[in-house]
């Protein structure tokens, strides 16, 4: 089972660098915009690609698979070690635990005021989207932080042992 693992996934990643240098060479090679295509108002010297949309279709695509596999992976892994050892298990959720934590932290930390912004009239500058990018970086700036305080303090128990 674990060759047949192996050879899947061995195959999958060949397959997805075929498809992302066949789309990164359409979006640089297939030429420009046109019609519906280009963005009203841009400066015509501007370069707009014309297969723009298959490489962001293509990052959507790549970033739901990477969610999908990381939270496909974590459940099997979870249930295998609740299967040989119980305890160790539920320690291991710790972690995600901490990030909700951290997620529901930064949310209650952003702010949903509305922005004056000169010349912009789009519909994103609601409060929703405005705590929801605030979460984001301040849970960045969290994470970052207890990354270089975990970097220190194994640093100190390394030298201390």
């Amino acid at each position: 089972m674990s060759k047949l693992t192996y050879r899947a996934s061995y195959y999958a990643l060949y397959a997805m660098f075929a498809i992302i240098l066949i789309v990164l060479c359409l979006f640089f090679l297939g030429g420009d915009a046109t019609g519906d295509a280009v963005i009203a108002g841009v400066d015509p010297e501007m370069w707009q690609p014309a297969q723009t949309d298959a490489l962001l279709y293509l990052m959507y695509a790549l970033f739901g698979i990477a969610i999908a596999a990381t939270i496909l992976g974590a459940i099997f892994q979870f249930g295998a070690a609740l299967k040989d050892n119980p305890a160790n298990a539920i320690k291991s959720l710790l972690g995600l635990v901490l990030l909700v934590v951290v997620l529901v932290v930064a949310w209650s930390m952003g702010d949903g005021t509305p922005m004056q912004i000169q010349g912009y009239s789009g519909t994103d500058n609601v409060p929703f989207w405005l705590k929801i990018t605030d979460m984001f970086l301040y849970s960045i700036y969290i994470l970052l932080f207890v990354t270089v305080v975990a970097i220190i303090v194994s640093g100190i128990k390394k030298k201390l042992s």
